[in-house]
């Protein structure tokens, strides 16, 4: 029964695949457990590329390291400031909040390439800005914890003035009074150093500073790789609704060439009523297509605006052309392989095993012993004046004294009720969901890498067969509007001819966005730049002779069509 299972998805992968060779069949196959099924045996036996023992595996913090640094190399280092074209259209400052109608009214329309969009949401985006202080955060609390290694020293220094004034009287035997004074200058200086000698706290906190500063560069990156991702989708969409909108307006008029047309002909007696009808419903339709594009494309130009942070009396347009970016040089497996070597979600959930792990140390460390060393100097001096009622005077009357103290302190916590035990097997625990995490997010990864590549496979494929359809559909309208004027053809055929090309032109523009969209969303999920540009081929324009048709009068604007494979024309039989 398992042989039969693994003989139908084998049939069902070759059948996908358009392969047919014996040996892909053997190397595919499940085996059996069964050794009474000598014919499966013999075919597992006579591939030697078997399925992999996947106990053999490494792991990954073999691979990555059990605390891997952070590389920045692999990625291309975001932009710090803006090129001189660029320099106006510098972010607000971070506190700077509108207050008039005037400073939010939009009066300039900018047209920005892919690179300079890319370029402006590196140097402007606050969530970029976010993830760098982050970092310089995590950078200083590092910092912080090292000082555990160092003596703490400290010295405090003190003056003093006294100014007093005694007056003793008695009437016991006879009147007698007393009086004296006191001027006295006290100066006073300690210092105080001290040093833990045994700290059990100290290492694993240091850990724990060191994984996190690493997680947080790690997470910068991953901001960095995300900003990029977006801004690139943002403009495409960008690109997608100005498609749609020239789109749309060459269908609207159109729409008014054949509505004109109608009613003439309906004037002359030779249309009816219902062509003139359908030429009206053609019309309103396209125009409330038009009306949806033209919003679309001002949702997606203040929303690029957004991501960009660009001054609030700026929109951006989009100034490239709809273009192919190009081809994805690597194979699915190698996607893969480089996604799991390059993505720093992996690498961060390897830290947070670390940090668990410190974690769990530093539980320990509460009840084990602590020894620190200490030493105080001490000095004070006073000097004055002293009177008496006789006006004896003595300018010379000081003390002086100094002190030093060295010391041992040691503690050790016995006994605390399990507490410190509770909350190490507490952090070993997180320790192995963060090994769980890693699982999903090594399947997750996966999983993202396939679905990007397969839609590329596919965008692939369907701007290919739009591309044709464009072809196609401007075609048929051709024909059918020679047909019209000859009298051959009704009203109907010409404008469900132009329906047919609108649609099939915002089919090609929509599968020109989602092939852009899949190339970016796999050099995303790979950590890979390696797009090989592409050869640049446009749909040809029908030509026309003569004056039956006039191209003026029902304008199709070609839609470039960069060829899928990048060389083959998109023309030739495959």
């Amino acid at each position: 029964m398992r042989l039969t299972l693994a003989r139908l998805l084998l049939l069902a992968g070759v059948l996908a695949q358009g392969a047919t060779s014996v040996r892909a069949q053997q190397s595919l196959e499940v085996q059996p457990h069964s050794s009474s099924d000598s014919a499966a045996t013999a075919e597992a036996g006579a591939d030697k590329s078997a399925l992999i023992d996947q106990s053999t595996l490494p792991n990954a913090t073999e691979v990555k390291g059990s605390r891997p640094r952070v590389d920045p190399s692999v990625i291309e280092p975001a932009k710090t400031s803006l090129t001189k074209p660029l320099s106006s259209l510098a972010s607000p400052a971070s506190l700077a909040l509108p207050t008039t109608t005037s400073e939010v009214k939009i009066k300039e329309l900018r047209p920005l390439t892919l690179a300079e969009v890319e370029e402006l949401a590196e140097v402007n985006s606050p969530s970029l800005k976010q993830a760098k202080s982050k970092v310089e955060q995590a950078r200083l609390t590092l910092s912080a914890a090292y000082s555990a290694w160092y003596p703490t020293i400290g010295v405090s220094s003190g003056l003093s003035y006294k100014d007093q004034e005694l007056h003793n009287a008695s009437k016991e035997n006879e009147y007698t009074e007393q009086y004296s004074y006191t001027q006295d200058w006290t100066t006073s200086f300690s210092a105080t150093a001290s040093w833990n000698l045994i700290d059990p706290k100290r290492v694993p906190q240091i850990a724990k500073a060191r994984d996190t500063y690493e997680m947080e560069r790690n997470t910068y990156l991953i901001s960095l790789r995300e900003l990029r991702l977006n801004a690139a989708n943002a403009y495409f969409i960008l690109q997608r609704q100005d498609e749609g909108v020239d789109v749309a307006q060459s269908g609207l008029r159109a729409s008014l060439v054949s509505l004109r047309d109608a009613k003439a002909r309906f004037k002359a007696g030779v249309a009816t009523k219902l062509e003139v009808l359908e030429a009206e419903t053609q019309l309103s339709q396209d125009q409330t297509q038009l009306t949806d594009y033209l919003g679309k494309q001002s949702i997606a130009r203040r929303n690029l605006a957004t991501l960009l942070d660009l001054p609030q009396n700026i929109t951006p347009t989009a100034a490239d052309p709809t273009r192919v970016v190009g081809l994805w040089q690597p194979s699915l497996e190698e996607s893969i392989i480089a996604a799991y070597a390059f993505r720093e979600e992996l690498d961060r959930l390897i830290l947070q095993i670390s940090t668990n792990n410190s974690d769990a140390n530093i539980s320990l460390a509460n009840i084990q012993p602590v020894i620190d060393l200490s030493n105080t100097f001490g000095s004070q001096r006073d000097e004055g004046i002293n009177g008496t009622a006789a006006s004896q005077t003595d300018w010379g009357n000081y003390t002086w004294n100094a002190n030093n103290t060295v010391g041992i302190g040691f503690k050790w916590t016995i006994f605390d009720g399990g507490r410190a035990w509770a909350d190490y097997r507490k952090n070993k625990q997180k320790a192995q969901e963060s090994e769980f995490q890693f699982a999903s997010q090594r399947d997750a990864i996966r999983a993202e890498v396939e679905q990007s590549f397969y839609d590329l496979k596919t965008s692939t494929q369907t701007l290919k067969s739009t591309g044709m359809g464009v072809l196609s559909a401007r075609e048929s309208l051709r024909l059918s509007r020679l047909r019209f004027q000859a009298g051959v053809a009704s009203q109907r055929e010409v404008v469900d001819n132009q329906r047919d090309l609108t649609r099939n032109q915002q089919a090609y523009a929509n599968s020109m966005y989602l092939y852009n969209e899949s190339i970016y969303n796999l050099r995303r999920r790979t950590g890979l730049d390696l797009i090989e540009a592409c050869d640049i081929s446009d749909l040809p324009v029908q030509e026309q002779k003569g004056e039956i048709y006039n191209p003026i009068d029902v304008p199709i604007n070609p839609i470039p069509l960069e060829n899928p494979a990048c060389k083959v024309s998109i023309l030739q039989a495959d």
